[in-house]
């Protein structure tokens, strides 16, 4: 049957979440393993990590539980000790393992949106089954096989009256479910087998919101030209799709990698997409979605969510498969699109989108190596490491050490990312810059350093060539400038542009009763 296209409860912009009661002990049987980019220093008494990056200094009793953790203890019903983990939990310096069990497949019902596409959905509903399931058909040019696909699988079909979009799709089969979760799952997805209990367990713990599993690329499905049936899955392949299908295999922008964690501005996962997401429905609110942004609404719901005091967590141990069905030049306009949502959300979130956030000592001795001042670069970095290592003092037994750590080795670290974020954001103005010779020297740097320090990040065993990785790399960085330039013009902004220099970052040490001290 047909409905609105938008159902009654949905209005305009977007709706705050939820709020989360603060300070959310972990719960009793959780275990903590330490984020791989966590220090352990001094006997466990200083921890360095998380991101962005803190310092915590303990008491020798939490330095002791904290031990004890790592060595596969679980976390006692002591509400002292469940606040201190939940402490490491959501600085990023420990990845919480919640206990097998508790949530079950019963309380989640999956919601579809779909547009066309049948064949794709039957693949998803067969895979989901027997989950209690939602279609919703966002006004499909040919809706009789999609509603054939959806009523064949025993799933609930709703059709919208006319095209929203997949926020409004979604919100509008949020609507209708009564289960405690509902897992959002695109038409162009293909969960694994096993994909479903690690997100449960995630959900776990009370303070999480949402849990996202990690979204891989079907490469081998990008086409070169469609096939004889006019659609992707019977194509001809041509060098190029098979060039940028490898490039997709390894560097999805869906895919946010191996490494749990969790998901917030500025941090290592900054967003998931909602193609695949499981949250906790009393959460979301209702919409959850902002029907007005046609991209990017996912990216706004998960940072209404941090900002109003949920955990979203990322769980790569649950992988669902994405179909890049599209040519290469569908591929360059996905990511042209993608870098419009740039303008909208910085509208809603301001400096989270800005694409390089960077301490003012490293962007100074950055700037100074690209003005060929070696030794001015080098004097501002060893004033960063002296300054650092006076406000550690007392903090760490030999605070020049760790301050050369954090400061020393971080202004390269910083400089490649920089040199990322500013390629992907600038790269219509770095393109024009490769033809004046005094130029084309640190344009090269800008689209090539990047794109090596990822090819050299990935598992060898999976690696493609590096010239072809790195012209790829440099190709969708270009695209999605491009995208970022569109929206920010369309919206009248300049902060998906301009980079955030942090001029006093600061470095905390905490005690085991939560006291903050300002170095």
């Amino acid at each position: 049957m047909a409905s609105p296209s938008r159902p009654p409860s949905c209005g305009p912009g977007p709706v705050p979440a939820a709020p989360n009661p603060a300070h959310t002990p972990l719960p009793a049987g959780f275990g903590l393993d330490p984020d791989a980019s966590t220090l352990r220093l001094e006997g466990d008494r200083v921890l360095l990590g998380g991101s962005p990056l803190r310092l915590l200094r303990l008491q020798p009793r939490a330095a002791g539980l904290v031990a004890r953790w790592v060595h596969g203890e679980r976390v006692a019903d002591v509400p002292a000790e469940q606040l201190l983990a939940r402490r490491l939990v959501t600085t990023g310096l420990f990845v919480p393992r919640p206990p097998a069990g508790g949530l079950s497949p019963a309380d989640v019902t999956v919601v579809v949106p779909v547009r066309d596409r049948p064949d794709m959905l039957s693949r998803l509903l067969a895979a989901v089954s027997p989950l209690s399931t939602v279609v919703v058909d966002d006004d499909s040019l040919d809706p009789e096989p999609v509603e054939a696909a959806a009523r064949a699988a025993d799933a609930a079909y709703l059709r919208l009256a006319r095209h929203g979009g997949p926020a409004a799709a979604r919100n509008a089969g949020l609507s209708g479910v009564r289960t405690p979760l509902v897992a959002f799952l695109d038409s162009d997805c293909i969960p694994e087998g096993g994909w479903l209990e690690p997100l449960l367990d995630e959900l776990a713990d009370p303070r999480v919101a949402a849990v996202a599993p990690r979204v891989t690329a079907d490469g081998a499905e990008l086409a070169g030209r469609p096939g004889p049936d006019g659609r992707g899955p019977g194509a001809m392949r041509n060098p190029v799709a098979a060039w940028l299908s490898s490039y997709e295999a390894v560097r999805s922008p869906l895919d946010r990698g191996a490494r749990p964690g969790l998901v917030r501005p500025g941090s290592r996962v900054p967003f998931v997409p909602t193609a695949a997401l499981v949250a906790r429905r009393a959460a979301l609110g209702e919409p959850c979605f902002d029907e007005s942004l046609q991209g990017g609404e996912d990216v706004d719901l998960v940072w209404r969510l941090a900002a109003a005091g949920w955990d979203v967590r990322y769980q790569p141990a649950a992988t669902v498969r994405h179909s890049a069905r599209q040519t290469p030049g569908g591929w360059a306009r996905r990511r042209i699109f993608y870098g419009t949502t740039a303008g909208p959300l910085a509208e809603r979130h301001g400096t989270a989108v800005a694409p390089v956030s960077i301490s003012a000592w490293s962007a100074a001795s950055l700037l100074l190596l690209l003005a060929r001042r070696p030794l001015a670069a080098g004097l501002a970095n060893g004033l960063a490491v002296g300054i650092l290592a006076r406000r550690l003092r007392g903090v760490v037994g030999d605070p020049v050490e760790l301050a050369f750590r954090i400061a020393g080795t971080g202004t390269l670290r910083a400089g490649v990312a920089a040199l990322g974020g500013l390629a992907r954001a600038w790269g219509p103005a770095v393109v024009l810059a490769l033809v004046p010779r005094r130029t084309r020297a640190v344009a090269l740097a800008t689209l090539l350093v990047p794109a090596a320090a990822d090819w050299w990040s990935l598992d060898p065993a999976s690696r493609p060539g590096a010239l072809g990785y790195a012209v790829a790399h440099a190709a969708d960085d270009v695209a999605y400038g491009v995208g970022v330039w569109v929206g920010a013009a369309r919206r009248r902004t300049l902060l998906p542009l301009l980079p955030q220099v942090v001029v006093r970052s600061r470095t905390w040490a905490v005690d085991v009763l939560q006291r903050r001290v300002t170095a």
